[in-house]
C-alpha cells in the first residue's frame, strides 16, 4: 500500500474483518462486492468518528459495528428472490422456537446482545475479546451466564 490517505490506511487495516463479515452475511441476490461497497460507504460516512479513536480494540469494535449495520441494512433492502424447496419445509414448532430465541436475544441489553450475536456469527472467543476490549475468560464467563439466563427464563 503506497498511499498515506487515512481512510485508505483504515480500510487496509480492517480489510480482513470487513471481508469476513461480508462473506458471513452473503446470500443469494447479493455479492460480496456489493456488501463491501456498502460497508466502504458507511465507513466513509463515519470516518471522522473512526479517526478520533486510536488503533486498538475500540476502533475495531466501531468498525465492526458500522460494517455489520451497513450489511444488515443492505440485506433488508435486497429482496430474496428464491424460495426454499418444498422438501425443506421445517416444522412450525421448530420455526416458532427459533423465532422465540431470536426475540429473547433481541431483548438482551446491548453488551450481552453483541456477545451472543458475535458468537452466533462464528467469531471465536479470542476474536470477540479483541473486538470488544475484554479478556477471553471474561467473554467465556459472560456467555455462559447469558445462556443460563436465557435457559432459566425459557422454562
Amino acid at each position: 500500500m503506497s498511499t498515506n490517505d487515512p481512510f485508505d490506511v483504515l480500510l487496509h487495516r480492517y480489510r480482513g474483518l470487513i471481508f469476513n463479515l461480508c462473506r458471513r452475511y452473503q446470500r443469494r441476490g447479493t455479492t460480496i462486492e456489493d456488501l463491501l461497497q456498502e460497508v466502504s460507504v458507511a465507513l466513509w460516512l463515519n470516518r471522522e468518528k473512526l479517526y478520533t479513536l486510536s488503533k486498538g480494540p475500540r476502533q475495531v469494535a466501531l468498525v465492526w459495528k458500522i460494517a455489520r449495520n451497513a450489511i444488515i441494512d443492505d440485506l433488508r433492502r435486497t429482496p430474496v428472490s428464491e424460495n426454499l424447496p418444498e422438501e425443506y419445509d421445517t416444522k412450525e414448532e421448530d420455526r416458532s422456537k427459533v423465532q422465540e430465541l431470536h426475540e429473547r436475544i433481541a431483548l438482551l441489553p446491548e453488551p450481552d446482545r453483541t456477545l451472543v450475536t458475535m458468537q452466533l456469527e462464528g467469531y471465536s472467543y479470542e476474536e470477540i475479546a479483541k473486538a470488544l476490549g475484554m479478556t477471553v475468560k471474561n467473554v467465556s464467563v459472560k456467555l455462559v451466564r447469558i445462556k443460563d439466563k436465557i435457559r432459566k427464563e425459557w422454562t
